[in-house]
């Protein structure tokens, strides 16, 4: 395989059209290039060029040879000033996450602007999957980092978990539910209500931390005929389908047919976290400090 310094060495010749001014140009001894140019041949096969008393030309293969290698020094300084960018986190591809309980808009929309004014050579590829599902993904390599809302039920030695902050949690009803019209509510009080919200028994996230906090209040939330997991709850909620217990931060997507109700208990919250691997990537690293101080009281 040609080295760069032979590819060099052989360009040099082939635009100077001749050994001498090659040399002076590489400030070598005409000798050692003609040597490299000897042995490059050798190494290919064939020969590059055709000695003549005033210089050299390209054979018919030195000119094929010279079209395709000759932007090789170029790209290598650009695969070279790019891997330097990934490696300072100013640039490459970041592979973020995010639950639908952890909406775009509010602090990650802050971080990943902050993050493009700082990192304008980096990209943001953004997909929602489930806080459960992210550590997967994180741990195999496939997500650089990852939003979350805790518990989460199956951790993994590879992947860090790196709480943000708690959230204050409402309950979303149907305009006309009796309980609309109220300036606060006690989960107590939910008691009975159909839930259009389920937790899965292998997931946890935002389902979980509600029904657990149905459970501390003795009673299971009752399903109703209609569920979601996703945001698409709210306009379930909006239907008369039921109600949702959802983070503040999703309270503006609730439309003129859904109401939202604080709920006064001291423990209704629910905390976003960070997911990111044991070795993150610079980029990673970079998005994780901004999204730390995006969600800081």
């Amino acid at each position: 395989m040609p080295s760069l310094r032979q590819l060099r060495y052989f360009l040099a010749v082939a635009d100077a059209g001749g050994f001498t001014q090659a040399a002076v140009e590489l400030f070598i001894a005409q000798p050692a290039l003609s040597r490299q140019i000897a042995q490059l041949e050798s190494d290919l096969g064939f020969s590059l060029f055709v000695r003549e008393a005033r210089g050299v030309r390209l054979t018919p293969a030195g000119q094929l040879f010279r079209d395709r290698v000759q932007g090789v020094e170029a790209a290598l300084g650009s695969a070279a000033d790019d891997a330097r960018s990934v490696d300072r986190g100013q640039g490459g591809v970041l592979r973020l996450m995010h639950s639908s309980s952890v909406p775009v808009a509010g602090p990650l929309l802050s971080a990943l602007q902050e993050f493009s004014r700082a990192a304008p050579a980096a990209r943001v590829d953004l997909d929602r999957l489930s806080s459960e599902a992210q550590v997967a993904e994180i741990a195999a390599g496939r997500a650089d980092l990852g939003l979350v809302r805790l518990p989460i039920l199956h951790r993994h030695p590879a992947v860090r978990i790196l709480p943000l902050a708690e959230e204050r949690l409402s309950v979303a009803l149907p305009h006309a539910h009796r309980l609309a019209r109220r300036k606060q509510l006690a989960l107590a009080e939910l008691a009975g209500e159909a839930f259009v919200s389920a937790v899965h028994r292998e997931r946890g996230g935002l389902a979980r931390r509600v029904t657990d906090l149905c459970l501390e209040r003795g009673f299971v939330p009752r399903l109703a005929s209609v569920i979601s997991r996703k945001t698409s709850m709210l306009a379930l909620v909006g239907a008369g389908f039921g109600i949702a217990v959802i983070p503040d931060s999703l309270r503006h997507l609730a439309q003129d047919d859904t109401r939202v109700v604080p709920l006064r208990d001291a423990d209704a919250t629910a905390l976003t976290a960070l997911l990111l691997p044991a070795a993150p990537s610079p980029l990673a690293s970079r998005f994780a400090a901004l999204c730390q101080a995006a969600w800081a009281p």
